[in-house]
C-alpha cells in the first residue's frame, strides 16, 4: 500500500460476509400513506432492497470515502485503474484468507497440520465479487461504461494474478463452472414424448394444454 493513501476509520462492511462480515444497514421496509377515493387511508409499503443491493450501496459509499480520505484527495472524475488496485491492496489488511509465502513448509498445502506466520489476505473470490458490484455501481451513478475504472485492463490482470499466485500458494485451484448439456438419452425421450403427444392429439379429444416435458433450468455461468 502506497503510503501517500491512507483511510482513517475503514468500513468493516466491505467486500462482503466470505471475507468481512456484513451488517449495519438495516431491511425494514418503507411505507406511504395514500388517500383513496372514500377518505379512507391506505398504507403502501415497497420491498426491501435485496443483499446484493445492499452490499453494492455499502461497497460504493466506502469507495466514496477512501476516495475522500486518500492523500491527496481524489476525485471520482480522476480515479483510474491504478486508483482501484491501490484500493484492493489497502484492503488486504483486513482479509481472512491464509495465503502462504515461497519460503513458508505449507506453501501449496490446502490442508496445513499446523498454524504459520504467513500474512491473511482478501481471498481472490472476494476481490472479483467486489469489483463487479463497484463496477455496476459506478455506470448506475452517471458514469460512462467506457470510462469505468473497474473494468480496467489493469484490474482484469491484477485479479487474474491475484487468483494464480492464491491457488498456487494454498494449493486450491480455482476452475471455472462448466454449463451441462443435455445428453442424447434425454433429447431422445423427449422427442419421443412429443411424438406421442402430436399422435394422441390427432385423435381427437378435448381437454387443456398440457406439459409434455418440461427442460431443466441450465444454473448460470458465474465466476467464483
Amino acid at each position: 500500500m502506497d503510503s501517500t493513501s491512507r483511510v482513517e476509520q475503514p468500513d468493516p462492511n466491505i467486500v462482503g460476509s466470505e471475507e468481512v462480515g456484513g451488517g449495519g444497514e438495516g431491511t425494514g421496509t418503507s411505507s406511504a400513506s395514500v388517500a383513496t377515493e372514500g377518505g379512507q387511508s391506505t398504507t403502501l409499503s415497497s420491498a426491501p432492497p435485496s443483499r446484493y443491493e445492499s452490499q453494492k450501496r455499502r461497497d460504493w459509499n466506502t469507495f466514496l470515502q477512501y476516495l475522500r480520505n486518500h492523500k491527496p484527495p481524489l476525485t471520482l472524475a480522476r480515479c483510474s485503474g491504478a486508483h482501484v488496485i491501490e484500493f484492493l491492496k489497502y484492503l488486504d489488511q483486513f482479509g481472512k484468507t491464509k495465503v502462504h509465502v515461497t519460503g513458508c513448509p505449507y506453501f501449496g498445502h490446502p490442508n496445513p497440520p499446523a498454524p504459520c506466520a504467513c500474512p491473511l489476505k482478501q481471498a481472490w473470490g472476494s476481490l472479483d465479487a467486489l469489483i463487479g458490484r463497484l463496477r455496476a455501481a459506478y455506470e448506475e451513478n452517471e458514469g460512462k461504461p467506457e470510462s469505468n475504472p473497474f473494468g480496467a485492463k489493469a484490474v482484469r490482470i491484477y485479479l487474474r494474478e491475484v487468483r494464480e499466485s492464491q491457488a498456487k500458494a494454498r494449493g486450491i485451484p480455482y476452475e471455472k463452472k462448466k454449463r451441462k448439456r443435455p445428453s442424447t438419452s434425454s433429447s431422445v425421450a423427449t422427442a419421443g414424448s412429443v411424438t406421442a403427444a402430436e399422435a394422441g392429439g390427432s385423435g381427437g379429444g378435448s381437454g387443456g394444454d398440457g406439459v409434455i416435458g418440461q427442460q431443466p433450468s441450465t444454473a448460470p455461468n458465474t465466476t467464483v
